[in-house]
């Protein structure tokens, strides 16, 4: 059964809050390695990516289920201690997705941001993300990695959810392929970033 620790309503506030503070000083380092690339970004082939169909729904799945998933772990802790040594294990993550992007380059083709006439709300959610999200910094995939370490912290604080939060990065990695934020060679290198990062979270606890 899946255990709820009753934490004390302030520390609930206080641990969401600044959660969404990290999270936006988080991109403040992303978006620097993306304005300051050491080379000129390269490009993976598109032959098989290509026969992948745009489909700008999966953005709400991107994007919009990414943030308050990532949030929700919060639910899953014990106390201040816990929730500080999460918090560090996403920092070593972004340390290392920052080496790579650093000093590994890579972006999206153009011509998958170009949408031509079409319209509508899932296409105006594109266009915000992508107003933020430049086409660089696509390997490895941020996104499969933070997804990853999400539902590994989600598993191990809730033994009895099972392996049901992998379904979550199944889908981050599913969305990017859809929404055509990354290319398919970017999604396991992700995930293996994320899960290094949750060895190391498991060597700082043990």
């Amino acid at each position: 059964e899946p255990r709820y620790p009753m934490l004390p309503l302030k520390d609930l506030f206080v641990m969401m809050l600044m959660t969404i503070i990290i999270i936006v000083g988080i991109y403040q380092f992303y978006f620097l390695t993306q304005n300051h690339m050491l080379k000129p970004a390269r490009r993976f082939s598109t032959t098989f990516d290509d026969k992948i169909p745009f489909q700008p729904g999966w953005v709400w799945i991107y994007s919009g289920l990414y943030y308050p998933m990532i949030v929700a772990i919060i639910l899953t802790m014990d106390d201040m201690r816990h929730y500080n040594l999460t918090v560090m294990s996403f920092i070593f993550l972004l340390l290392m997705q920052m080496i790579c992007f650093r000093y590994y380059p890579v972006e999206t083709p153009p011509k998958w941001r170009e949408f031509g006439d079409r319209t509508g709300l899932n296409i105006a959610f594109m266009r915000l993300v992508q107003k933020y999200d430049d086409n660089t910094n696509c390997f490895p995939s941020m996104h499969a990695s933070v997804a990853t370490l999400t539902a590994l912290h989600m598993m191990g604080n809730e033994p009895g959810l099972g392996l049901w939060p992998l379904v979550f990065p199944l889908l981050i990695a599913i969305s990017a392929l859809f929404t055509k934020q990354h290319y398919f060679v970017d999604l396991i290198p992700g995930a293996v970033l994320g899960w290094i990062a949750w060895q190391i979270h498991l060597w700082f606890i043990g």
